[in-house]
């Protein structure tokens, strides 16, 4: 789990903006596809969820740090 977030500190402002909405349009992909037929690997929320979070949280420090 640590290299998603030294991922992340590498990527600039923009690019996380960008990685954030990529993110949650698949959140919002899987979890209707999650609603019609069940997906075959529900973690798969959570993770995409836990992503959004890791993503927010890094601009949210960013921001502070300004």
């Amino acid at each position: 789990m640590k290299k998603k977030g030294n991922e992340l500190k590498d990527l600039t402002v923009v690019e996380l903006q960008d990685k954030l909405q990529e993110v949650r349009g698949s959140l919002t992909k899987l979890r209707f596809a999650h609603a019609v037929s069940p997906i075959e690997n529900p973690m798969q929320l959570r993770a995409q969820r836990k992503e959004v979070a890791r993503i927010l949280t890094e601009l949210r420090k960013r921001e502070l740090a300004k």
